[in-house]
């Protein structure tokens, strides 16, 4: 037994147990599964051939929009979710190759924003805000009924689970969204980023019914409703040519009457802002220390 500082015995002891042959290091160390750890300890050459010509072609155009290719990038992971439903770890190898980056530095953004999935989607992505508001008006409730409807008897659906097989017609994924910027039509959710305001459980699950047997429920404002891919290769900055089509899978109402409502009683008695002075104050000086 050694001494700790200060020559005191007290604390000392044995800081580990020799691993002898029966003991599984990767079982015994890792929080992950054993299946999910080799995975990730394991070089691994992940499949591109999914990213065919026109993705690399699109890839193209995305970096000659920017004077830096690696400024491409959000746009490049909107792409290649357009193809998978998620961001795969092919799509991350593929928006690196095709930026010259590291794989580490495409799965650093890839982590950072919500909007790209770790695993596969559904058709449909129903996102549920739950921030303070919403929550207090009935989020809650809205996000445990779908889950309770859409999961197993027993075994609600979670943040990012999904009903049905990803990608196929009628799944849906379900999640909780933070704040969607509406405090003034809560509570709301989105479907595939698309707005359905005022909601309630009822309502809801009604919704979600109805994306499963393959109707697209206009929204309360904004785009009409299309499927998850293809919103992710919108976002990506690809759209019809022709006007007309183009038009009809980007114009919708985006303003509701409760949004206005300030500016329209504004309007009516008269009130405006003050002006900007001419000669406005000088700043206060600071004094220096």
């Amino acid at each position: 037994m050694g001494k700790s500082y200060g020559g005191s015995n007290v604390g000392v002891g044995e800081t580990h147990v020799a691993a002898g042959p029966e003991v599984d290091v990767v079982d015994g160390a890792s929080a992950l599964s054993r299946a999910e750890t080799e995975r990730l300890i394991t070089e691994a050459t992940p499949d591109l051939s999914v990213f065919g010509p026109d993705i690399v072609a699109k890839a193209a155009i995305l970096i000659g929009r920017y004077p830096e290719s690696r400024s491409a990038l959000l746009p490049m992971l909107h792409l290649v979710q357009s193809v998978e439903g998620h961001v795969s770890q092919a799509g991350v190898q593929f928006c690196a190759q095709q930026l010259n980056l590291t794989n580490a530095e495409v799965s650093a953004v890839v982590t950072f924003y919500t909007m790209f999935k770790r695993k596969p989607c559904g058709e449909h992505l129903v996102s549920v805000c739950t921030n303070t508001l919403c929550a207090m008006l009935g989020g809650d409730a809205i996000f445990q009924r779908l889950g309770e409807h859409l999961g197993e008897e027993g075994r609600p659906l979670g943040h990012e689970d999904t009903s049905g097989t990803p990608g196929e017609p009628g799944s849906i994924t379900i999640e909780h969204a933070e704040c969607l910027a509406a405090c003034d039509l809560g509570p709301v959710l989105q479907v595939n980023y698309e707005f359905y305001d005022n909601q309630t459980p009822e309502s809801a699950v009604e919704l979600v019914d109805a994306l499963r047997r393959g109707e697209k429920p206009a929204p309360t404002r904004g785009a009409p409703l299309t499927d998850l891919r293809s919103v992710a290769l919108q976002l990506a900055g690809f759209f019809p040519e022709d006007e007309a089509t183009y038009r009809s899978h980007v114009d919708g109402p985006s303003a509701a009457v409760e949004t206005l409502r300030g500016a329209q009683l504004a309007a009516d008695r008269g009130w405006t802002a003050p002006t900007m002075p001419e000669n406005t104050p000088a700043l206060p000086e600071v004094e220096k220390k």
